[in-house]
């Protein structure tokens, strides 16, 4: 009775190399062919990806996860939010910013020469101190108010309110800064923030602290609107409950904004380009797969030889097509790693000359390596196939 022999698995990697060592010129240009093939794949996921990170930056900073919250303005008398609502909005969990202001109804004039009645078109609110992050405004010039400027006659001017008052930008000086004057009291300005796309009405308000505005403007502590961030997957989740929460008695009496049309533009353009990107990528592993293929039949007819000496020397089919196997997944390995590096490098270098982010996701990245070697494995079947089935005469009589 004759035993077979296994192959250990060293022992099958290294007859599977072997083509591969003899025959270094096609194997580096058959793995050229498969690098190729995973580079375009690379290339063409990463750099649209790279420009959907780009778009989608874009669309976010027209806040696709803002929300307002205000008291219905279209009856008399109008309600009134509850002190605690900012407060209680935060306790909401996708909930990651919330901050108030409050109308205080009254003018600012930039001197007390100018008639007492006309405000310039300008509001004077009540800020909470954690207002900036909620509308993701910034100080261009002075500083924000602080728990001790919120309690003292100092307030920060939207861009607008700046300009129409006659303030470009605040000097540091040693002495007081300049003043505007709100209702009969002269407040110090102490900033100026820069222009908010999100938030025109703050470019058009003059801002005083809260506590300052109970003291110094008579406020009564009612906020006139809340503005809400929150986790974008979640907003219409939030949007939902926040009338309840604001207000549980009278939820009507809350109307909360809709979220941004950039919002649905987003998530059109993210399920879009992962239909491009999955699309793309099929017909990248296809294109490597018929490489591989074409790769491993001509191996085959090549060493024929080599097939019926070995099968002459015992071999039996089954090692003969896990030989041929291994090398089909060593070249697509070889290939795959080269070319995942090689694009990843395209996709960094075109990105950075954009100024874009770069983008290359690591489980698109190990999957492509992945689907490579799945994808060798596939093509290299009928070839290894078509070489168990050469008998030693057959194999050595058409050498």
């Amino acid at each position: 009775m004759i035993r077979r022999i296994r192959l250990s698995p060293l022992d099958l990697l290294d007859v599977g190399l072997l083509g591969i060592r003899t025959r270094k010129a096609r194997a580096a240009l058959s793995a050229l062919g498969i690098a190729i093939g995973i580079a375009t794949m690379v290339v063409v996921t990463g750099i649209p990806a790279s420009s959907q990170a780009a778009l989608l930056r874009e669309l976010s900073a027209l806040g696709t996860n803002n929300l307002q919250a205000m008291a219905q303005n279209d009856v008399d008398p109008p309600p009134k939010l509850p002190e605690e609502a900012a407060a209680m909005v935060k306790r909401i969990g996708p909930v990651t910013a919330a901050s108030a202001v409050a109308n205080t109804h009254t003018f600012v004039r930039r001197n007390d020469r100018t008639d007492p009645r006309d405000g310039s078109g300008l509001t004077v609110l009540a800020a909470r101190l954690d207002l900036l992050p909620a509308i993701n405004a910034k100080v261009r010039s002075g500083h924000w108010l602080n728990a001790a400027t919120e309690r003292l006659p100092t307030v920060v001017l939207g861009s607008v309110a700046a300009a129409r008052l006659g303030f470009s930008d605040l000097r540091s000086t040693a002495g007081p800064g300049p003043l505007v004057i709100i209702g009969d009291t002269w407040f110090t300005v102490v900033g100026i923030l820069a222009q908010t796309p999100l938030s025109p009405d703050i470019d058009r308000s003059v801002l005083v602290g809260w506590e300052s505005a109970r003291s110094q403007l008579r406020f009564d502590g009612h906020p006139t609107v809340i503005y809400i961030q929150c986790r974008e997957s979640a907003i219409e989740a939030v949007r939902a409950v926040l009338p309840s929460t604001i207000s549980p008695v009278q939820p009507g009496d809350v109307v909360v904004t809709r979220p941004s049309d950039a919002l649905a533009a987003k998530r059109a353009t993210e399920n879009n380009f992962s239909s491009l990107f999955l699309g793309l990528a099929l017909v990248a592993l296809l294109v490597g797969g018929i490489g591989v293929a074409n790769t491993m039949v001509i191996s085959v007819l090549e060493r024929r030889t080599e097939i019926g000496l070995r099968r002459a020397l015992g071999a039996h089919r089954g090692q003969i097509r896990a030989q041929f196997l291994t090398e089909s997944a060593a070249l697509a390995t070889l290939g795959g790693v080269a070319g995942t590096l090689l694009g990843m490098v395209a996709v960094a270098g075109y990105a950075v000359y954009h100024g874009w982010p770069i983008v290359v996701s690591l489980p698109a990245t190990f999957g492509g390596l992945g689907g490579a070697v799945a994808v060798g494995v596939i093509a290299g079947v009928y070839p290894s196939v078509r070489a168990s089935r050469l008998t030693p005469t057959e194999a050595l009589a058409s050498a």
